[in-house]
């Protein structure tokens, strides 16, 4: 054991433990599912993959049961008797294997000192939780463990909530007090560079994984720290698994993995939740992969699978309010990098104004994601997004450059029983006038709604036979698959 410092922690309120490693455990006990990992990314040929359990019949992990007041004060006393018997700067030193074995070896000798009444199982979740608050991510370790939840919400330390399978719940997991998890939230947000506290209450930030993360401490958050993570699968998701959930017909997948392959300038639009980022890593597995990609995020997320590809990511002013990088920093900075595609994670603001530019500049395959109800109102908000960054354009001159800049824009939506759907492929034809004219080449009908309140839909085709892109595929040499999609698409609507 590492240097004692007294034999016995006594019974007192537990000390905040600052020096203690920062990174978490690289390799985490995945609980397991109820189906097969779902492949590679990369490998869109390959069909026969089965899919993660999303729909809500598939059988869900195992809930952690419910704990008294009992286990928690007896876990802060063994916790408070392990901090004043481990020396944490050597600690740091270990590997997190052999740093877990150390410390549940000492909880297990205080467990026996202390003649705690505990069953088997009991003294097991008891180890794995402080390992889980001095390595890890404390109680939130198991839920990032399971594959089936797609976001966490900590609305301060006694109540904690996860989405699955499109609804939210309740879990009876919990954190000893407010000040631990803002101590998890800390340590979360310093592994990217970042900090959040008083004076710097609100905070993006990303797991090792690439989840998303966003935290709002006190003062602003009144009960406690707010910490909302946006869960990403271990295995990615394709577009043909997405085909098995419903979310577009498998002669829809077809056309989208012609849009990503023949270099259209794509916006992917929806609402929070509807599953933009999901589908933007979707179509990038449809990229050559000889191509120089450069991506843009707030907080980077995205996981491209091709070997030649430069990730930028924005930062927040210091201290003294000093040296901050914006989206537009970054995205007038990837024109100069030589790139072929750039693909922008989220377009907020201005910056949209620079990625019209570089689609409108010989940067064809660009890609990114706005926030939007429907394919109209995306081109309403990105000249919105224009006119906040103080372009004094005639509205004549900013729709010409974002027809002549957007070619697709796919909208996504999160339905009202749960489930993401493609909702519109549209086209962005040219103008009549000051007026955008679009053209949807796929659609999502909803028909009714089952005995469970399941919505039942199908994608249907509008009848075009011969899209704007057509040129463009047959530059490609994608003109016959293309054909083959739409009249397949075609003859199911009639």
């Amino acid at each position: 054991m590492f240097g004692k410092r007294g034999s016995d922690g006594g019974n007192r309120t537990v000390p905040e433990f600052r020096g203690v490693a920062t990174s978490p455990v690289a390799e985490r006990t995945a609980q397991p599912t109820s189906a097969p990992s779902a492949g590679r990314h990369g490998e869109p040929a390959r069909r026969n993959v089965e899919a993660p359990p999303l729909a809500p019949e598939a059988k869900k992990p195992a809930a952690p049961r419910e704990r008294g007041e009992n286990y928690y004060d007896t876990k802060s006393q063994v916790f408070s008797a392990l901090i004043d018997t481990i020396d944490l700067s050597q600690l740091a030193k270990l590997e997190p294997d052999n740093a877990r074995e150390e410390i549940r070896d000492i909880v297990n000798d205080i467990i026996a000192i202390k003649n705690f009444a505990m069953s088997i199982s009991e003294q097991e979740e008891l180890l794995e939780d402080i390992c889980n608050d001095v390595l890890g991510y404390g109680p939130l370790e198991p839920l990032l463990a399971r594959d089936d939840i797609a976001d966490i919400m900590v609305n301060g330390s006694k109540n904690v909530y996860i989405e699955v399978a499109g609804k939210v719940e309740q879990t009876g997991i919990r954190f000893r007090d407010n000040q631990q998890l803002l101590n998890i939230c800390q340590r979360i947000v310093s592994q990217v560079g970042r900090r959040v506290d008083e004076s710097s209450p609100i905070c993006d930030a990303r797991l090792p994984d690439g989840s998303r993360v966003n935290v709002i401490a006190p003062p602003l958050a009144i009960d406690g720290a707010a910490l909302t993570i946006r869960k990403f699968k271990k295995d990615k998701l394709t577009l043909d698994q997405l085909v098995k959930f419903g979310a577009i017909s498998p002669e829809g997948a077809e056309v989208l993995k012609i849009i990503g392959r023949v270099r259209c300038n794509v916006v992917i639009s929806g609402g929070t939740g509807s599953g933009k980022t999901t589908l933007l890593n979707c179509l990038t597995n449809y990229i050559d992969r000889d191509e120089r990609i450069i991506t843009c995020e707030d907080s980077a997320e995205l996981q491209l699978q091709q070997p030649h590809v430069v990730r930028l990511e924005t930062r927040p002013p210091n201290l003294e309010g000093e040296g901050q990088i914006t989206m537009t920093d970054l995205v007038k900075n990837c024109l100069r990098m030589r790139p072929e595609r750039i693909i922008v994670g989220e377009v907020r603001g201005p910056e949209v104004f620079d990625l019209l530019q570089a689609m409108n500049t010989g940067h064809d395959g660009s890609m990114g994601t706005i926030h939007s109800n429907s394919p109209r109102e995306c081109l309403n908000r990105i000249e919105s997004m224009i006119a906040m960054g103080g372009f004094t354009l005639p509205q004549r001159t900013v729709r010409e450059i974002i027809v002549g800049s957007v070619d697709i824009i796919i909208q996504a939506a999160r339905l009202r029983d749960g489930s993401r759907r493609i909702t519109h492929v549209t086209e962005v034809l040219g103008m009549e006038g000051d007026v955008i004219i679009t053209q949807d080449i796929v659609l999502y009908n909803i028909m009714g709604e089952d005995a469970q309140g399941k919505l039942l839909g199908k994608h249907v085709s509008t009848g075009v036979g011969r899209p704007r892109f057509w040129d463009r595929a047959r530059y490609y040499n994608e003109e016959a698959r293309l054909a083959i999609a739409l009249e397949s698409m075609e003859k199911q609507a009639g």
